[in-house]
């Protein structure tokens, strides 16, 4: 009996003792790239080659493999595993001694966490530990890892409207990469290729939706795009992702024939390779195209297949806001009420819930839906059909009640909307009178000068003098500017506009005030909103923009103060003004 409890206990030891092997160095070299090929190709394939390279007894591998581990678990959604990893990576790292090859882990490390706070959205928990390993790449003159830095960082500025930023930085790293080809190892040129050019292609969009007049931006993006594609053959995410980007390019440029045959291609792709998150995304496009075209039915089919799988997956994206938003309008305007206020209230709902998790993000990112006027939309739709899902639930009980309430409603609803449609009519033709005027944009311009200098010349600060010459110097400066369209700059601002036009802040400030009769902001804004308005009025694919879109299209940081300062113009909504044109 003792012999065999023996043998028992040597197995159960021999056992635990064999599970950490000798791994060598070859091999370590070979599982890395294998499992940094998985971030952009299959995240199971990835864990699995982790899981291998934790068998390792060599603390370097076992803080590499928790370190990918932590990264990977992130891009399957669960946190609590991803941080466990991170925090195991750490600790085997400490046991190593001060070397190089110790300095190169750390910025590995430091990399990986990077890339899974960017994906939680914590873009400057992000960029603080980009700045980090960036140092102990330096150090120990890592120059593929530097180069992988330098294009997170501009991926994060992409995100927060660096775009110009993000395009130079990532050109910069293009152009190396195929200067120093010789450097990689072919697989992982090839992967780095295909994250440059997908990365360019999204700056280049992003910066297109900011500037929507440029469409030769949409033409880079579209190039880059293709170019993703092309490098992107062994990496199936890297192929689904830049085609997916590409189906949106060709849907902005009407091309809906191409987009629509791309997402199929990406339908097929994503369940191909078990991918739920690309085939909810190009349903979502799918529904959103199928929806501008008027397909009513078809959008729902897939419209309805992005709820199944949120709800699936417990998952408040912006696929899933915006899938109920086209419900609610699609329902409307099938006239059916019930319908609609059911997939009002779910957006409504959905949408407070996501303002509430980005007001904890601590860094102000203008990261929005950019879908503010859509909430005001959807509270319209509620309020409209509340009324009607009250009175038809109780139809048989107060059939009375139900009469005089549509009654009520549709007395209500006309005189509403007459009056609605008596203002806008008056607005929309006082300012189709104003563009009529513009054939002599220059002498007008200063017939409202010398007006304002009439009115304001009393108020003229008696501590500051500037000569008439000088004054209409200025004033014919800004309106060169003006004719540039050089107000729909983010960055035109009091200190920029003096720089640019050669002169002081105090001397700008001081002249827009006498001549025009306003503070320089004030000035800057009513140029931007009455772009808007000419643009609505001129240009019909204008008025489909987001308010988001619009306010970045002529500079605003963020479309809640483009709302505003339109409403004080106008006294309406972007939204209100577009719908009555």
């Amino acid at each position: 009996m003792r012999l065999i409890i023996s043998f028992f206990i040597f197995l159960v030891f021999n056992t635990s003792f064999s599970q950490k092997t000798q791994i060598s160095e070859q091999e370590y070299l070979g599982l890395q790239d294998k499992i940094r090929f998985s971030f952009n190709d299959n995240v199971d394939k990835g864990l699995a080659y982790t899981r291998e390279l934790m068998k390792s007894n060599d603390n370097k591998h076992l803080a590499f493999a928790n370190g990918a581990t932590c990264y990977l678990y992130q891009m399957k959604g669960n946190i609590p595993k991803s941080d466990e990893s991170y925090k195991k990576a750490f600790q085997y790292l400490e046991k190593m001694p001060e070397s190089s090859e110790k300095t190169k882990l750390t910025a590995y490390l430091y990399n990986f966490r990077g890339l899974t706070e960017w994906k939680r959205g914590n873009l400057s928990v992000a960029i603080e530990n980009y700045q980090k390993g960036i140092k102990f790449s330096i150090k120990v003159e890592d120059v593929i890892q530097i180069v992988k830095f330098k294009s997170n960082i501009a991926i994060v500025n992409e995100q927060v409207g660096n775009y110009q930023l993000s395009i130079k930085n990532l050109r910069q790293n293009n152009d190396f990469i195929d200067k120093n080809e010789r450097v990689y190892p072919r697989e992982q040129f090839q992967n780095s290729k295909s994250n440059i050019n997908l990365d360019l292609g999204g700056s280049y969009e992003g910066y297109f939706m900011k500037n929507q007049d440029k469409k030769y931006l949409l033409d880079s993006a579209e190039y880059f795009y293709k170019k993703a594609v092309t490098y992107s053959q062994n990496f199936t995410s890297n192929t689904i992702a830049a085609k997916m980007s590409l189906g949106n390019i060709y849907l902005m440029k009407s091309d809906n024939k191409s987009a629509e045959k791309i997402y199929y291609d990406i339908l097929f792709l994503a369940k191909q390779n078990n991918s739920e998150s690309f085939y909810h995304t190009a349903s979502y496009n799918l529904g959103d195209l199928y929806f501008y075209a008027g397909k009513y039915e078809k959008a729902l089919v897939w419209l309805k297949k992005v709820d199944s799988i949120s709800l699936k997956n417990k998952t408040l994206d912006e696929s899933y806001l915006k899938s109920n938003y086209l419900q609610a309008k699609i329902y409307s305007a099938l006239n059916k009420p019930e319908e609609a206020y059911k997939y009002s209230k779910i957006y409504l709902n959905a949408y407070e819930k996501s303002q509430t998790k980005f007001k904890d993000e601590a860094q102000e990112v203008n990261y929005k839906l950019g879908v503010e006027d859509l909430g005001a939309e959807m509270l319209t739709i509620q309020e409209k059909y509340k009324y009607d899902v009250l009175v038809s639930k109780a139809l048989k009980v107060f059939y009375v009640l139900l009469v005089l309430g549509i009654v009520f409603f549709l007395i209500k609803n006309i005189r509403d909307k007459n009056k609605a449609h008596k203002k806008m009519n008056a607005l929309i033709e006082e300012f189709k009178a104003n563009i009529e005027k513009k054939e002599n944009p220059p002498i007008l311009a200063v017939e409202e000068v010398l007006e304002a200098e009439e009115i304001h010349l009393k108020k003229e600060n008696a501590n500051l003098s500037i000569d008439e010459a000088k004054e209409n110097k200025i004033v014919e400066k800004l309106l060169a500017l003006e004719n540039k369209l050089e107000y729909l700059n983010a960055d035109f601002t009091l200190p920029y506009v003096a720089k640019k036009i050669k002169t002081n802040t105090t001397y700008l400030s001081y002249v827009v005030n006498k001549r025009f009769g306003k503070s320089f902001g004030e000035y800057s804004n009513e140029l931007k909103i009455n772009y808007v308005i000419n643009e609505m009025i001129t240009n019909h694919m204008y008025r489909k923009y987001s308010t988001q879109a619009i306010a970045e299209s002529v500079g605003f940081k963020n479309a809640v103060s483009f709302a505003k300062s339109f409403r004080k113009r106008t006294g309406v909504s972007p939204a209100q003004f577009a719908s009555n044109i």
